[in-house]
């Protein structure tokens, strides 16, 4: 039976971004050189089948640092990318634990940012999602009720700080580029004189890829993104695609989740993968679309990114193989 034509437009960039590959090799070489178990505080990233091949290879996930048993304190334990309140690295020291932080250097950057704004007598307002680790991490960075969370353009219309001509704002790194803007105009038309960051907060991953995105999804059929629920720059790349044109967006972790059955009659497909989904499942996904329709692969390449974020400088003297990263990456 002849297979329908099915044309694949793959975004690039697309997957894991300098500071996502950064906190996994961290992880990966921390095994190579002490051993198993090692300790990862939270996911190290939000993906599923990144926690799952960590933990196959003797990485422990805990939610907090007290379920770390005594002895297994000399263990290394892990910081995740989206980085930590100042209270838990803290918190290890107290309990003399040995730990990393793989706190991705532009989220580090958000955090000067929010600090330098108070050093300089400013109140803080973090443009974010409630809940998100990185907001957490960053919120904790200054003391309590020196952030305002906003998270929409109502949020901008009814917060009432105490000295409006002393603000500044810095924003989560995996945000909307759009939804943002439309939250910091509303901010600067009552607060004019609030103060910007030194540098921009939403990293140039997350703009990438949406930028990627937006070149893709004009008519095409559908359009899928490689990411997990809990990824906030997965989830924002689903409302570009269909803002730029695609007729649908959908969210997907493996390619078990496709739903073949609402999908025969595309013609086209975008496709690209969050800042944390391993290339992998995007090679899984391309290839359960071979086995069903006649693909062509068009590329939409919008920038390359050639950023590079050394580990740990206690890593670095171990060799990180193509097969250290194989489980993530594939054999390519």
């Amino acid at each position: 039976m002849m297979k329908r034509p099915l044309t694949i437009r793959l975004c690039g960039p697309r997957g894991f971004c300098a500071g996502v590959d950064r906190a996994i090799q961290i992880v990966v070489l921390a095994l190579k050189k002490y051993g198993a178990p090692v300790y990862v505080r939270h996911e190290i990233v939000h993906n599923r089948y990144v926690v799952e091949g960590l933990q196959a290879r003797g990485a422990v996930f805990v939610e907090e640092l007290d379920e770390i048993p005594p002895e297994h304190h000399a263990q290394p334990v892990v910081f995740s990318a989206h980085g930590v309140p100042k209270s838990v690295p803290a918190d290890a020291e107290a309990r003399n634990l040995f730990y990393l932080d793989a706190t991705c250097p532009l989220v580090s950057k958000v955090h000067k940012q929010a600090m330098r704004h108070q050093r300089q007598g400013r109140h803080v307002l973090l443009i974010g999602h409630a809940g998100h680790p990185e907001v957490i991490g960053t919120m904790g960075q200054l003391p309590d009720g020196a952030v305002t969370l906003v998270e929409t353009e109502e949020d901008a219309a009814g917060i009432q700080p105490a000295d409006p001509a002393a603000l500044g704002f810095v924003t989560q790194t995996t945000l909307s580029v759009e939804d943002t803007a439309g939250i910091i105009s509303a901010l600067q038309a009552r607060f004019p004189q609030m103060q910007a960051p030194a540098a921009e907060s939403i990293c140039y991953a997350t703009t990438n890829r949406q930028d990627a995105v937006k070149e893709a999804a004009p008519g095409a059929d559908l359009f899928l993104i490689v990411g997990a629920p809990n990824s906030s720059n997965s989830m924002r790349l689903v409302e570009v695609a269909e803002r730029a044109g695609a007729k649908r967006g959908l969210l997907v972790q493996r390619a078990s989740e496709i739903p073949w059955d609402e999908i025969d009659e595309i013609g086209t497909l975008g496709l690209s993968a969050g800042a944390s989904a391993p290339e992998i499942i995007v090679d899984e996904i391309i290839d359960a679309f071979r086995e069903r329709f006649d693909v062509t692969v068009d590329l939409a390449v919008t920038a390359e990114e050639t950023e590079n974020f050394p580990v740990n400088r206690v890593l670095r003297d171990i060799e990180l193989t193509t097969a250290d990263m194989a489980f993530v990456n594939g054999n390519a």
